[in-house]
């Protein structure tokens, strides 16, 4: 499997706004939902946002309703996730995988290596 790539992490402060992207195959982004999670320190990585690559639907986790957005640039094959308004718990590594999801569980695989967000207070 061809790994996805995330970048667009770094060190913001609170309050502020950051956009993440991942690049992965054409093939990839086409036929399989992708989505993010993170992992803060000392916690189980967790569901950010994903969506459903050929119509685009979007499916939030509810801390990252009205703040984040999750979207797609399907001639360039980058998916992103734009990050406003953002508070010291969002600081984590943030992670771009294809996903299912079954029994309302999300599910991640073929994952990227991760971007770090630091968010300063």
């Amino acid at each position: 499997q061809v790994q996805p790539v995330e970048s667009g992490g770094g060190l913001v402060q609170v309050g502020g706004s950051l956009r993440l992207s991942c690049t992965a195959s054409g093939r990839s982004f086409e036929s399989n939902a992708m989505g993010w999670f993170r992992q803060a320190p000392e916690k189980e990585r967790e569901f950010v946002a994903a969506l459903w690559w050929s119509d685009g639907a979007p499916y939030y986790e509810d801390f990252a309703k009205g703040r984040f957005t999750i979207s797609r640039d399907a001639a360039k094959n980058i998916l992103f996730l734009d990050m406003n308004n953002l508070k010291p718990e969002d600081t984590a590594v943030y992670y771009c995988a294809r996903v299912s999801v079954s029994r309302g569980i999300w599910a991640g695989d073929n994952w990227g290596q991760g971007t770090r967000v630091t968010v300063s207070s």
